[in-house]
């Protein structure tokens, strides 16, 4: 199996599972289109994800399980800030508010089958921030958790004990891959791996 992706929070989650592969990132272009929406977008960004890896570097018959993840809120993409002021204005933007993080999966058969085997899906989960005084968000931005995660936040770090007062769906999806849904389609495809034994 190949991992389409150099993130650490989705191979910490792939190998806690007890999955054995190997990762292959793949260098798409992640432009949104017009009219898009932001679970549209997220489904083509993680099919295409698959697809190039697939086509380019797996083994006929390899499973390649390729990701995407946003953070939207009034339909508004937030990506990950360039710098302290831009977190601050996603943080203050997200006070007090709930937002949807959305995860595109899409699993392909690499090889000879790479064009005929595929599936891709998106899970939303909802998050709900407490609202934040301007020196919590001062605090959170210290702790330089924001400026590798879309949103300027991780549930997983120190903004998870800070910043959430709930959420609606699945944890993990939040994190950066819903590993049970993800599980389900890897046995979908004739994949088993007994993660118990490891």
């Amino acid at each position: 199996m190949i991992l389409a992706s150099q993130s650490p929070r989705r191979i910490e989650l792939m190998r806690e599972a007890g999955y054995d592969f190997r990762i292959e990132p793949a260098d798409i272009d992640e432009t949104p289109r017009a009219h898009e929406t932001p679970f549209e977008l997220v489904e083509r960004l993680a099919a295409s994800k698959a697809s190039a890896v697939a086509h380019a570097s797996a083994r006929d018959g390899e499973l390649v399980v390729a990701a995407d993840t946003i953070v939207a809120i009034d339909g508004q993409l937030l990506g990950k800030p360039t710098d302290a002021a831009e977190a601050r204005a996603m943080l203050e933007h997200l006070s007090g508010r709930t937002h949807q993080v959305a995860t595109g999966v899409c699993i392909a058969r690499g090889g000879a089958e790479a064009s005929d085997d595929a599936r891709a899906f998106v899970t939303v989960t909802d998050v709900e921030f407490y609202p934040l005084s301007d020196d919590q968000i001062d605090a959170y931005i210290a702790t330089g958790e924001p400026f590798d995660k879309a949103g300027a936040y991780g549930i997983q770090g120190v903004g998870g004990r800070m910043l959430v007062r709930r959420i609606d769906g699945d944890f993990y999806n939040v994190v950066g891959l819903p590993i049970a849904r993800v599980a389900r389609e890897l046995d979908a495809f004739g994949h088993r791996e007994d993660a118990r034994a490891r």
